[in-house]
């Protein structure tokens, strides 16, 4: 089976344009601004697609590029001009940045009712706490966990293994897949005999930037692949993590790349506006599914 996140998101688009509608018909307009500094090639690409998906929703899409010498103190200027605008409600700033940017200082300026990426640690925090209540995540396992519930694949009681031990995928990944009621197994490239793990996993993440590093003999008969990577081979061509071709005629069930995460990962970050607009203007409208 081909886990089609492109199709999954395309089918969300409608509830979350409802959504949308609501909140205009009450004077509220969703706004999200997106800060991106330097060229990076891939990370330009994922703001365009962001920006499209919120304009094609009705939300409001603001970017803001700086040049690669944009220095600490003015984007964390910029981020604090946007933390007291009322009328936005959510704050990305694109990862990686420059050198000469402190991450992690730059991830804990953004107001906490703002951190449509979830990536603050009051948030990281609570999901890792498994706690109650709504708080933002971070998008690509949201949107891995909505594909997963989409699909009717239960981690409940299920074997997950992650290969990949970032902040941004793999350990918030984990976190969730754990709170589903599955057994989790980090993993990451320096993993001693890494196929010996990932050929236990009936649910197997796959979250790398190292093309084809996870073969078709290196996965269970049936699982889940859940892959991740967004590379490019010898020749140019867009491939993942995983090996699809010799991968795909093992698993049970698959996410293509391109087509698979990506997109549901955009979707996720919508998501995530929504609720926080919601959250911020005090509306008791329906949450987003």
């Amino acid at each position: 089976m081909i886990i089609d996140g492109k199709g999954l998101s395309n089918h969300l688009d409608s509830s979350m344009k409802a959504e949308v509608k609501a909140l205009h018909k009450v004077g509220i307009e969703p706004k999200l601004v997106v800060i991106i500094v330097g060229h990076d090639p891939a990370s330009q690409i994922y703001v365009r697609n962001k920006h499209r998906k919120a304009i094609k929703l009705g939300i409001t899409s603001i970017i803001e590029r700086r040049p690669e010498d944009f220095t600490q103190d003015e984007l964390l200027a910029l981020i604090d001009q946007y933390n007291r605008d009322e009328t936005v409600h959510g704050i990305l700033v694109q990862l990686p940045l420059p050198k000469q940017i402190d991450e992690t200082a730059i991830i804990r300026a953004i107001a906490i009712e703002k951190d449509v990426d979830g990536f603050r640690p009051e948030n990281v925090g609570k999901l890792f706490n498994n706690s109650e209540g709504y708080y933002p995540v971070s998008c690509t396992p949201k949107g891995i966990m909505t594909m997963l519930a989409h699909y009717q694949i239960n981690p409940k009681s299920q074997h997950a293994v992650i290969v990949g031990d970032s902040n941004i995928v793999g350990r918030p990944m984990g976190a969730l897949l754990l709170n589903a009621g599955a057994t989790v197994t980090y993993t990451h490239i320096l993993t001693k005999d890494l196929p010996s793990f990932t050929r236990t996993a009936d649910i197997l993440i796959v979250a790398t930037g190292v093309a084809h590093l996870v073969k078709g003999t290196d996965i269970k008969p049936g699982a889940t692949v859940i892959d991740v990577g967004m590379d490019r081979d010898a020749n140019g061509k867009l491939v993942g993590d995983v090996d699809f071709d010799s991968a795909k005629n093992v698993a049970g069930a698959i996410t293509p790349v391109p087509g698979g995460v990506g997109p549901m990962t955009i979707t996720s970050l919508m998501q995530q506006t929504l609720e926080l607009t919601k959250l911020a203007t005090r509306k008791t409208l329906e949450p987003v599914k």
